[in-house]
């Protein structure tokens, strides 16, 4: 019972840092302050996935259109993600300026793992102005459920033009580095 009870008092702690207001001790600090950096992201790429095969599925985006995946012409950076999860919101952005980099020689795709769909969807995107990802949706989580393992969210998987892996990320991950476009470069061409 003890071990619910902490359980609960810290899932309603993580609730209060959502709420964006500030409390009091908060109230009284200078507007000038800068903010603090954000904290560094956990994931790292690993290749001992390399080889595993894209499954066959099409999917919808929030407007009613379909992907083929298995109809892709190149190598295409798989981001698996939930409106929900805070990590995933983080990388979103980030995801946007490497598809912009990218552009022409990697598809960046990133498929809402999100079971209320469109519905959850559309308004995330309407909010924000990406570039260029699209909104795609796999609601019956069948890409996570083959990918992320323990349905761990952002799970990132790079495929090559035939759709077998090359590398993946499990955890957020800083992609509009240079560092990260250099990885994602490197092994596309690797893949070849």
């Amino acid at each position: 019972m003890r071990s619910l009870l902490v359980l609960v008092l810290g899932a309603l702690a993580l609730g209060a840092c959502d709420r964006g207001g500030e409390d009091s001790a908060q109230a009284g600090a200078s507007q000038t302050a800068e903010a603090p950096a954000p904290p560094p992201l956990p994931g790292e790429p690993v290749r001992s996935f390399a080889g595993s095969e894209l499954p066959a599925l099409t999917l919808e985006d929030t407007q009613g259109r379909m992907l083929d995946l298995g109809a892709l012409e190149r190598p295409a950076l798989i981001n698996l993600w939930a409106t929900w999860c805070a990590p995933c919101v983080v990388e979103m952005p980030m995801l946007d300026d490497l598809a912009v980099t990218l552009e022409g020689e990697v598809d960046v795709l990133t498929i809402s793992q999100d079971v209320r769909g469109a519905e959850v969807v559309a308004p995330f995107f309407a909010e924000r102005d990406f570039a260029q990802l699209q909104p795609w949706l796999d609601p019956q989580s069948e890409l996570a459920a083959t990918f992320a393992e323990g349905g761990l969210l952002p799970t990132t998987i790079l495929f090559d033009a035939d759709g077998r892996e090359i590398l993946r990320v499990a955890g957020a991950y800083d992609w509009d580095s240079e560092e990260a476009v250099a990885l994602v470069r490197e092994a596309a061409a690797q893949g070849q």
